[in-house]
Formats: C-alpha cells, sequence, structure tokens
C-alpha cells in the first residue's frame, strides 16, 4: 500500500501518473507486434506510441536502455520500428527466437517487482495498491510519504527495516486476518507469538524445525508432530523430560 503526500494525494491525474511511473515496464507492453525477419536474419518490433506517451519515455530513451541490456547484439532505431540483430557466432534461426523471446522481458523503467498497480480513494486521497513489492525502491521516490507506506512481505520488511519492524508488521497482519474471520482474541496472545518468532534476530516459523523444534521438553516436541521420530531420537542419546511445563 503506497501512501502519497499530501500535494499529491487529492489529485486522481497526478496518482494516475505516479502509479505509472512505479509499475514495472517490460518492452513487450510497449510493442504492438514481434516479426522474424528471416531474409535480413533480424527481429523487429513496433512500438505502440501512445503508451509511450502514456508513461512518459520517448523512443531514443527505449533504445538507448536496449542497447546497454543488449550490449553484445546490435539495436537500430528505424523510426517505423526497433530492429534487433544477432551477436557474433550466432546465425541459427533458434538463436534469432530466443532473441525475440529475451526481447519481450528486458525491463525498461518502473520498479522492478511491482507488477500490477491500482489507484484507489480511501477516505479523503488516493492510494496505490500495488501486486509485487520492493520497499527498497519504493521509499526513496520523493513523491511517496514513507511514513504510511507498509508491505504485506514480511521477510523484505526485516531486511529493509529491520527485525522490530517486522515483528511488528507479523501482529499487523495477523490481528487483520483474525478481524476479518470474525475472531476476538486479546492482542497480547499475537505479540507474544510475534516475540517468539523474531526473538532471535530472524524469523523462525512455528514448525518442527523452527520454533517447536526447539522445546525442551520431548514430550512437547512430540505431541505436535512426528511423534514416533522424537522418542526414537530421545531414546538413543538418553533424554531426560522433567514433565515441568
Amino acid at each position: 500500500e503506497i501512501y502519497l503526500k499530501k500535494e499529491f494525494s487529492d489529485d486522481a491525474d497526478k496518482v494516475r501518473k505516479i502509479a505509472a511511473t512505479i509499475k514495472e515496464t517490460k518492452f513487450k507492453e510497449l510493442v504492438s507486434e514481434f516479426s522474424i525477419n528471416m531474409a535480413k536474419m533480424q527481429v523487429e518490433a513496433l512500438l505502440k506510441r501512445k503508451k509511450l506517451r502514456e508513461i512518459g519515455i520517448t523512443e531514443p530513451t527505449v533504445v538507448k536502455i536496449l542497447q546497454e541490456s543488449l550490449k553484445n547484439h546490435t539495436v537500430k532505431d528505424l523510426k517505423d520500428k526497433i530492429v534487433f540483430k544477432l551477436k557474433e557466432g550466432e546465425e541459427s534461426l533458434i538463436d534469432l527466437y530466443k532473441l525475440k523471446e529475451k526481447v519481450k522481458t528486458l525491463f525498461i523503467r518502473g520498479v522492478s517487482g511491482i507488477t500490477h498497480v491500482l489507484p484507489v480513494k480511501r477516505g479523503n486521497e488516493y492510494i496505490i495498491l500495488t501486486a509485487g513489492t520492493n520497499l527498497k525502491k519504493i521509499l526513496p521516490i520523493k513523491e511517496i510519504d514513507t511514513m504510511r507506506t507498509i508491505t504485506n512481505d514480511i521477510h523484505e520488511i526485516a531486511k529493509v527495516l529491520g527485525i522490530e519492524a517486522a515483528r511488528q508488521a507479523v501482529i499487523r497482519e495477523t490481528t487483520n486476518v483474525i478481524k476479518d474471520q470474525g475472531l476476538d482474541i486479546d492482542i497480547r496472545h499475537i505479540m507474544f507469538i510475534s516475540d517468539v518468532l523474531t526473538i532471535g534476530g530472524n524469523f523462525k516459523g512455528i514448525t518442527r524445525s523452527g520454533v517447536t523444534g526447539e522445546k525442551e521438553s520431548v514430550l512437547a516436541r512430540a505431541s505436535f508432530e512426528t511423534p514416533i521420530k522424537h522418542m526414537i531420537n530421545a531414546a538413543l542419546s538418553g533424554e531426560r523430560d522433567e514433565l515441568n511445563s
């Protein structure tokens, strides 16, 4: 959920423009038709002029980005189309098809990982909902309100903002899920689970190899999953259970 600064968040057109520049744009989205010219052994692409205007990018800029991405291939702008030629040593039809598929997925602009954007009105302002997340690249954008912009990718939050922020995200996401189900669980239960998951400075799952696997009591471990395995291992190593938990 991307929140914008006050001067941008109440203007729908501004929000749409910001959303268009954030969305990851691959080269295939800018092309109306790809074709293979067998006589000249080259791939040809017809650009969508309207789409270029929408995302605010010019044809020479696109060509420059393509040339940087395909350093060993020849990229030429013939005004009505962009032409790609094979690199030295490649001359088969298979190589030409591979080049065509490679060209389609080349990154042109936007924030990598943000595959879809949707500007929506929430309260008195517009926000941008996205599919895909890239907190590290989104936060430096000048129009974005960094204090409120959030993601539900807890691993990314831990990486970018630290484990305390990730703990808070676990609490928030879990609380939202429980509220949606109409359940009433004391927040302290959720806070306790979040502490257990993150106390080591990174994430541990509530799994037999994570938090549960570290319990001192063999019976507590066995009661969670794979009881026979735990019993055999405990017997082999002569473990003792004080039955005090």
